[in-house]
């Protein structure tokens, strides 16, 4: 996932499609089943988030060769291209690249040819966005024909672009050696290496990693080797990915194997701890999953935790899944971010949305097979508590947004220059996950349903679709259902460009028993006089799960401000039980204490917030702080932390605090400067202003009431 950020404020339904080219189709698996759309009667796929040509070429496979550079923090190296053109008269090769990645040649070689001998190649850099570029390449006539395979070779380097966190040790959990990470969900990884920087075309890949001594190197990729004498790591995806979904990561890495196909990943201080906390699970859970769904399709299911400058909580990298070390805190909200990327496996990695606009298709499965996973394996009441806290999340944002804002739909059309990540949002997951629900519904039964999701994989695997691949499957594989995209109200087409709620909600009283008692305990605190105690005496919230407790704590902060003498309570019977539970629970009283701003327990804001130094649990807290009248503090608890924090978050945690140009945050950039005390906060420019008062509302909205993975 990719956390949410500003919402964009200019949303369009008119787009101009690509010329007509031959890529490999959205959607074509070569035996298509009777009974769906011809493909000759949909659209031409558009992407507007990538500035390249994808459709002129079939990309067989592409091969990096890096070396890390920690002591300058770059990558240099080159990429190798094995591309086929698809239709006479394209000598033009457009790839996405970024400001921060600098070219040094390329040269085309084209086997078979007669040429052996790599020819120079002239390029260009154009603009395109602000998260990109596009690198036009002039390839020769001479050896470009529809159906030959050519060969392109681009030396390069890039420091840290959007996809590229380097971080010093400091900024480490071990504190003892540097780290670097890559990030490329949903279009960054055009920083890491010029590419089709669009889910739309899949491909395998190799890569050589040359890195100082004593760095591991982790790729997400099937097969890997390390030459220790040359310390060269070398590794190779055999099934097709998108760009996205190639991640790095190398530092001070160990191991520890947790089943047959799994191991954990993390820096030596924290191998222990997240061992202990996923034990042998992980297995359990890929075997849930596979009665399910079928077939595991990437052989290794690793996951590596880092450091708390992850700007996501959880991300589905093929073979190597990346997590935050922060959620290690929580054994619930790891143990649903864990599932939720396995998830991803079926649903986003081996199908994949073939554009930005359709997210929903990889996040909103991936949550119902979540679903399912879990009620497998620990009961339908479980699994709905902790959709409960999620949907009141939605209708939580909704409220906010209202019910006619477009990015409630399941399929945004926006304009080119938006940026992808900007739709990142609750909506993407859980109005996805509830149109996937209905569709469950109208099977007639969940295990048919099991088998209809089970097929569909088998169907599309390693292939990228659209919703209409999904619908037109849906209702060939359930011909009886035929009537059922026009059912007055539940329209597939209201479903997925209809603003406001899910049309829908799946039955959620299974989780009675868990949930009722959270609503009575909340209706004490509610009424217009604090509860007495003896009314209390039958909440033991020492028993309650986390969910349970964050249900609760969700729903008294819809209520908030509250009276003082009931925070005054509130805080007697629980702050000191918090204070030992986890930063999920933490979090959530203490964004309670902000916005009542009850002066009491603001020393746990401050202890808190000088604690946790991750984007997930900073953010929040500073956007209330700022909100309220507790902005003082909230800028004395900066100039306190700064020095611990990632560059990317102490400029986002300058732009709440000061009301800065969101323009920077867009990018990834080298170096940001710390602020002394003494040092005037940038005054707003009128522009910043009026960008704050469209946008910035939303922006607030997003980080402080979503908390999403990938």
């Amino acid at each position: 996932m990719a956390e949410l950020h500003q919402t964009p404020t200019s949303l369009c339904c008119c787009r101009k499609p690509l010329p007509v080219s031959g890529a490999r189709r959205v959607g074509d698996t070569g035996r298509p089943p009777v009974g769906l759309r011809p493909e000759s009667l949909r659209c031409p796929l558009v992407d507007v988030a990538s500035a390249s040509n994808f459709r002129c070429f079939q990309l067989r496979h592409f091969h990096l060769d890096l070396r890390l550079n920690f002591a300058v923090k770059e990558m240099s190296g080159w990429l190798v291209l094995d591309l086929i053109p698809v239709h006479p008269g394209v000598h033009t090769l457009v790839l996405d690249s970024h400001c921060s990645l600098l070219i040094h040649s390329i040269d085309c070689k084209a086997p078979g040819s007669g040429q052996e001998e790599p020819m120079s190649l002239t390029y260009r850099v154009d603009p395109f966005t602000d998260y990109g570029s596009s690198l036009n390449i002039s390839l020769p006539p001479a050896a470009v024909r529809p159906g030959r395979l050519i060969q392109i070779t681009i030396r390069y380097s890039t420091t840290d672009g959007p996809a590229i966190w380097w971080l010093d040790s400091e900024l480490t959990c071990g504190q003892s050696r540097p780290l670097v990470f890559t990030q490329g969900h949903s279009v960054c990884n055009r920083s890491f290496f010029p590419c089709f920087d669009t889910p739309a075309v899949k491909s395998t890949y190799t890569a050589t990693i040359r890195v100082p001594d004593g760095v591991t190197v982790l790729m997400s990729a099937s097969r890997s080797s390390y030459s220790k004498q040359d310390r060269v790591f070398q590794f190779s995806m055999d099934s097709p990915v998108p760009s996205y979904l190639v991640a790095l990561v190398a530092g001070e890495m160990q191991h520890v194997d947790v089943g047959p196909r799994s191991r954990v990943w993390a820096e030596p201080c924290l191998l222990s701890c997240a061992v202990k906390k996923l034990g042998g699970s992980v297995e359990r859970w890929l075997g849930v999953a596979e009665e399910l769904f079928g077939p595991y399709l990437w052989g290794r299911c690793d996951i590596v935790f880092l450091p708390p400058s992850f700007p996501i909580v959880a991300m589905e990298n093929p073979c190597l899944t990346f997590i935050i070390a922060s959620i290690l805190e929580s054994s619930e909200f790891l143990l649903i971010d864990v599932i939720h990327e396995i998830a991803h496996g079926w649903f986003g990695n081996a199908v994949t949305n073939a554009t930005w606009e359709e997210m929903w298709l990889s996040e909103g499965l991936a949550t119902y097979a979540q679903r399912r996973i879990t009620t497998e394996a620990y009961g339908e009441a479980f699994t709905c508590l902790e959709t409960v806290v999620r949907l009141d999340a939605l209708h939580r944002q909704l409220r906010l947004l209202g019910d006619n804002n477009p990015v409630s739909k399941l399929q945004i059309k926006f304009e080119p220059g938006v940026n992808p990540s900007s739709l990142m949002n609750l909506f993407t997951y859980e109005k996805g996950f509830c149109f996937v629900s209905y569709l469950s519904q109208l099977s007639g039964d969940v295990r048919r349903f099991d088998r209809f999701l089970r097929d569909f994989i088998s169907q599309f695997q390693f292939k990228s679709v659209v919703a209409d691949d999904l619908i037109d499957y849906f209702l060939c594989y359930f011909p009886e259902l035929q009537d059922v995209a026009q059912r007055e109200g539940l329209e597939f087409e209201r479903w997925l460009n209809g603003c406001g709620p899910p049309p829908y909600e799946p039955d959620l009283s299974a989780g009675g028993a868990l949930i009722r008692p959270v609503q009575d305990l909340c209706d004490l605190w509610t009424r217009s006089d604090a509860p007495n105690l003896s009314a209390l005496t039958t909440f033991d919230l020492s028993a309650w799960s986390t969910f349970q407790i964050v249900l609760f704590l969700d729903r008294m902060l819809d209520h908030s401000p509250l009276p003082h003498d009931v925070m005054l309570s509130l805080s007697s019977c629980y702050s000191s039980l918090f204070d030992g539970l986890n930063a999920e629970v933490q979090i959530r009283w203490l964004q309670m204490v902000v916005r009542n701003t009850f002066h009491p327990d603001v020393p746990r804001v401050r202890a808190f917030l000088h604690k946790h130094t991750s984007r997930m649990y900073t953010v929040p807290l500073y956007e209330d702080l700022v909100a309220g009248v507790l902005k003082c503090v909230a800028v004395e608890i900066f100039y306190q932390t700064q020095r611990r924090l990632h560059p990317n978050l102490r400029r986002t945690l300058q732009q709440i605090l000061f009301q800065t140009s969101s323009a920077a945050t867009n990018q990834n950039s080298s170096s940001l400067s710390v602020i002394s005390p003494s040092t005037p906060p940038p005054q707003p420019t009128a522009t910043a202003t009026a960008s704050a008062a469209t946008a910035g509302t939303t922006a607030a909205i997003a980080l402080r009431d979503v908390n999403v993975s990938a």
